[in-house]
């Protein structure tokens, strides 16, 4: 009985341990975003595709860029729904945009649509974050912004710009990215 009684103990010392180091559930225990707080969340590169884009613009900046979300992001996108539930959240991924020559070099030699050029993701450039939390994040929409680049997250200069320049997308429930479905398959089906 003492034995059992031990074992307990330790098991819950144990337990106690790993809970006052784990970091809080689906973030990771790296700095937090000024302003809204928010740490890069564990996993996000495993979250569903909602889209992808590509941005060109002055002084020859071309980006690619997904947008992932996780589970409850991506319920509201396919049942378009709006506002956004509560616990949605909204990655978007950038790159800076490389010329695929080796890929170039098959297109142009006689491949059907020949004359095509082709890109892939180089290095990355940044990772933004938009989590919803109607009650945390009520002066701005809703929503808790956060910007990462090498791991690391961006200033609190950076961060005042968020909500601002969402704000165009208000009617959107400040959410600019539209869902992507896949051909053939309907919003709702995976």
């Amino acid at each position: 009985m003492k034995r059992i009684a031990l074992a307990l103990v330790g098991v819950g010392a144990l337990a106690g341990a790993i809970a006052t180091i784990a970091p809080v559930f689906g973030q990771s225990d790296g700095e937090a975003a000024p302003i809204y707080g928010i740490k890069l969340p564990q996993g996000y590169r495993d979250w569903h595709l909602i889209s992808v884009k590509q941005l060109t613009g002055a002084g020859g900046l071309k980006q690619l860029r997904a947008e992932l979300g996780n589970e409850i992001a991506v319920a509201a996108y396919r049942e378009g729904k709006l506002p956004f539930p509560d616990g949605a959240i909204i990655a978007a991924l950038h790159w800076n945009e490389v010329s695929a020559d080796a890929d170039n070099k098959v297109l142009a030699g006689g491949f059907p649509g020949a004359g095509l050029e082709s890109s892939f993701a180089g290095s990355a450039v940044n990772v933004q974050f938009m989590v919803k939390d109607s009650k945390k994040y009520a002066a701005s929409g809703g929503w808790g912004y956060a910007d990462f680049a090498n791991g690391k997250p961006g200033g609190e200069a950076l961060h005042e710009k968020c909500f601002p320049c969402h704000q165009p997308a208000k009617d959107r429930d400040y959410v600019f990215t539209h869902y992507a479905p896949t051909p053939g398959l309907k919003n709702t089906e995976r």
